[in-house]
């Protein structure tokens, strides 16, 4: 996916939002299959400012195409700006780079920002996700608190936040 991304744009360096970025953080093999389950891989650019290349990586390797029919998963194209992150993210960006990623150069979420960032979109999957990656001890719900208090996001939504967490850390 980061090869063919980075060859499609042109841009050497691909940033992983979604989900999957957990991958740069964590072993696969101890993945439970509610953190795998997902086809899809978010990408975006960090010099994009128009989404060109996010819709470059949507019209080639995107849902329902070639790439998509022939591996079984697809690239979504995003704007950086589609999450919503802790203060601090790029400074722990996990960087993925392999003979077989060039040109590419993969930077994914440290998995604790990925679940920050889950939790920010509230969505029945995010919780269902975020829910097994602690229950099988594989983020700290402490340092998902921590991020938490950094996110410019609306009081309610940061008690929503802390509440998820907080039941979720005494489970």
């Amino acid at each position: 996916m980061l090869r063919a991304a980075s060859q499609i744009t042109g841009d050497s360096e691909v940033l992983v939002i979604g989900s999957q970025s957990v991958l740069g953080g964590i072993a696969e093999e101890v993945l439970p299959p509610e953190a795998t389950a997902s086809i899809e891989v978010d990408v975006a650019f960090f010099d994009d400012p128009d989404d060109q290349k996010a819709d470059q990586v949507d019209g080639a390797i995107g849902e329902l195409s070639a790439f998509h029919e022939m591996y079984g998963y697809y690239a979504q194209g995003v704007s950086v700006s589609t999450a919503v992150l802790p203060t601090g993210w790029r400074d722990r960006l996990v960087v993925v780079e392999t003979a077989s990623t060039a040109p590419g150069r993969g930077y994914l979420l440290d998995p604790h920002d990925c679940v920050v960032s889950k939790l920010v979109a509230g969505r029945e999957k995010d919780f269902v996700f975020t829910a097994a990656l602690i229950r099988c001890g594989l983020i700290d719900p402490k340092v998902v608190a921590e991020r938490i208090e950094t996110l410019d996001v609306p009081p309610a939504v940061r008690q929503r936040l802390r509440d998820w967490i907080a039941y979720h850390r005494n489970r």
